[in-house]
């Protein structure tokens, strides 16, 4: 019932106006009597209908309404008329309007300029003698109650309005921080995908490449490079199948992917480019580290990626492989010799060396690149063991 009447009242704001004032209007003009006989005093209706339709324009000029409603009480006081709440109820409505509107500054100034009004009016025609100390309190309090009950409205609109902003805040927050880690994930899975495609999809075409020269001259050797093939490809099938079973598992990364490959692997990966008639050296100095799986999976990517590069992209058949285990930081360096020709450009390179930074970034290290001053190109890592 209450929630009918209240949407009816939010559908008709200007009938709930006229008849807020109208009751206004009955009940002041009510209280417009002469001193001493107790009769209505008749120009009084025409200042009450002056007071109260001045109260539309509360909102627009609180100032001016509060000013003009208490000079007008103030002259039906003077005529005799009790200041008692009925005769002050324009006033009141328009302090507590002031209240929600004004300043501070001006909130001060208006009630004591409404108090400077009123109380020496009411203490020089008080029609019922009653002693200036309840006359003055009684009206004190009936300018201050609007005054209060409008600051407390005030501050909870505005605690209102805080918690409304820190909720629109929250739940921006967390839609950009939910964007934030599906980009995050697909770039992820993107790299996941070009490092298990572009390296298996090149160590493929070198190998088939060497099958297709040696096929009429060494048939045995190809026949072996072949098996090499279908196990080159059958490996890529199977990460490329787990790397995409990510999409529609709802575990982690981590717990999709265990176990996840990681420098231990390096040995098949030398012997996978040794098929495809790329020969890698490794070496490693310092003492030999645990990785944490982040960093191992990063560190074998990388390498991955820079021999797939060269396989790729450097007519050369000799790769070298740096490991150096020092102060808590393992450093890459994956380097190929002079090339002596310019290959040719094999379909899909682009992001490999975009792909390495971003694996060496995401375990808190540092990536380089660039030609070497001897000639060939090598690519430098540096990545926190303990990350």
């Amino acid at each position: 019932m209450v929630t009918r009447l209240r949407r009816r009242i939010d559908r008709h704001p200007r009938l709930v106006e006229a008849a807020f004032l109208l009751l206004i209007y009955a009940a002041t003009s009510n209280q417009y009597r002469r001193a001493g006989d107790d009769t209505l005093w008749w120009p009084g209706f025409a200042l009450a209908a002056v007071t109260c339709t001045s109260l539309p324009a509360r909102r627009r000029h609180p100032g001016a309404v509060v000013v003009l409603t208490t000079i007008g009480t103030a002259v039906a006081g003077s005529q005799g008329s009790t200041f008692g709440p009925l005769l002050l109820l324009p006033v009141i409505v328009a302090l507590y309007e002031l209240t929600l509107q004004a300043s501070q500054q001006a909130l001060r100034i208006y009630g004591f300029l409404v108090a400077v009004i009123l109380v020496p009016t009411a203490l020089r025609w008080d029609a019922e003698n009653e002693p200036w100390a309840n006359e003055t309190v009684s009206l004190a309090f009936w300018i201050l109650l609007p005054i209060l009950h409008g600051l407390a409205v005030r501050a909870r609109r505005t605690y209102m309005d805080t918690v409304r902003t820190r909720a629109e805040d929250a739940e921006r927050t967390r839609h950009e921080e939910a964007q934030r880690r599906v980009t995050e994930e697909r770039i992820r899975i993107a790299r996941e995908l070009h490092d298990v495609v572009a390296h298996h999809m090149a160590l493929a075409n070198a190998q088939a490449g060497t099958a297709a020269h040696l096929f009429s001259t060494r048939p045995a050797q190809t026949g072996r490079i072949l098996i090499e093939l279908t196990g080159t490809t059958t490996a890529a099938l199977r990460e490329l199948e787990a790397t995409v079973g990510l999409l529609r598992q709802p575990e982690t990364a981590e717990e999709s992917l265990n176990p996840a490959p990681g420098l231990d692997r390096l040995p098949d990966l030398v012997a996978a480019f040794a098929a495809a008639a790329l020969h890698i050296t490794i070496a490693v100095e310092g003492p030999v580290e645990a990785l944490s799986a982040g960093v191992d999976l990063a560190a074998f990517r990388i390498v991955q990626e820079a021999l797939t590069n060269v396989a790729k992209h450097a007519a050369v058949n000799t790769a070298h492989v740096h490991l150096v285990y020092a102060q808590g930081q393992l450093t890459i360096t994956v380097r190929n010799d002079r090339s002596p020709i310019t290959p040719p450009r094999v379909p899909g390179g682009g992001f490999g060396l975009i792909s390495m930074r971003e694996r060496a970034q995401s375990a808190g290290g540092s990536f380089r690149a660039g030609r070497c001053p001897e000639g060939g190109f090598s690519v430098t890592a540096e990545l926190p063991i303990g990350a």
